[in-house]
């Protein structure tokens, strides 16, 4: 059994077709069907259905998939753990952040993390703190940047804290209350709060500090697009509460600090066991940044 007859069936059970898997590979038809059938009769059973239609899973190809994804896995991390002994950083590194994060300036950090190691295929995108943890446990993720609760415990995962923050509210410029110099919840409680989803981390900050002052509010939008919910802010339409040094560099609104403490901490997290030669040296280039 070769590696490259389970990349075939890999791309085959992505693709759903013979010839999209071939050219995904740069190959022939002919040649990955050949290579196919030659597994098949190694392991004595068919692993595809084929019809002039469709090609789906049999039973065992059902069970033989997450196998072979697993060994393609491994074998690309013995590649990249070889070169990083001889001090070659290369692989693909899964990054996940949230949309208010402060504690670094992540497209400098990319950047610079492009440029000292070219050989290394950057994937990252916006996340939430729970997703993000969840799928590091999993093997999914190789990091993530969190924002979390103030007394929230980061558990199933490494993490180190890199900053913490005090929520404000936002506000439309023209808003009766954005002139003072700061605002009680008790004030905000009145007004039309845009939020996001009522499970992400974020909400919960913005949630929890509501309840510990014995308040209620009222979201009246509850999106995932802070560009969105910052418009809305903009045109008089609701109010937010985010970190205050987010915050502060939103244009087109006003950040005015809250009486309440409402702390909030920027965490980075990564696989507490088995992190890659990509994730370890990206963690070293954090730390760089953050003595800077």
């Amino acid at each position: 059994m070769e590696l490259q007859q389970m990349r075939y069936v890999v791309a085959i059970a992505e693709t759903g077709s013979f010839t999209r898997a071939a050219a995904r590979h740069f190959v022939v038809q002919s040649a990955l069907s050949h290579q196919i059938a030659a597994l098949e009769r190694e392991l004595g059973t068919p692993l595809f259905v084929r019809s002039s239609r469709q090609v789906r899973l049999t039973e065992a190809g059902d069970a033989f998939l997450p196998h072979a994804r697993a060994c393609l896995e491994s074998a690309e991390r013995a590649k990249n753990e070889a070169a990083a002994a001889q001090g070659v950083v290369r692989g693909t590194l899964r990054i996940g952040f949230i949309p208010t994060l402060t504690a670094v300036e992540l497209p400098r950090l990319l950047r610079e993390c492009r440029e000292r190691f070219p050989e290394l295929t950057l994937a990252a995108r916006v996340s939430n703190s729970e997703e993000m943890i969840q799928e590091i446990r999993t093997g999914t993720l190789d990091l993530g940047f969190l924002g979390l609760l103030d007394g929230t415990r980061v558990e199933g995962v490494d993490s180190r804290e890199l900053t913490r923050d005090s929520l404000v509210a936002v506000l439309a410029p023209g808003h009766p209350l954005a002139r003072q110099a700061q605002l009680s919840l008790e004030e905000l409680s009145g007004e039309p709060f845009a939020d996001f989803p009522y499970t992400s981390a974020g909400r919960k900050q913005s949630d929890a500090a509501f309840a510990r002052a014995g308040i209620e509010r009222r979201v009246a939008y509850e999106l995932g697009s802070m560009e969105l919910m910052c418009e809305l802010v903009a045109n008089g339409l609701a109010v937010m509460l985010l970190p205050g040094r987010y915050a502060a560099a939103l244009p087109g609104v006003v950040a005015v600090p809250l009486r309440e403490q409402t702390v909030r901490h920027e965490y980075l997290a990564w696989d507490r066991l088995h992190p890659s030669p990509a994730a370890r040296a990206f963690l070293d280039l954090v730390k760089e940044f953050q003595a800077d």
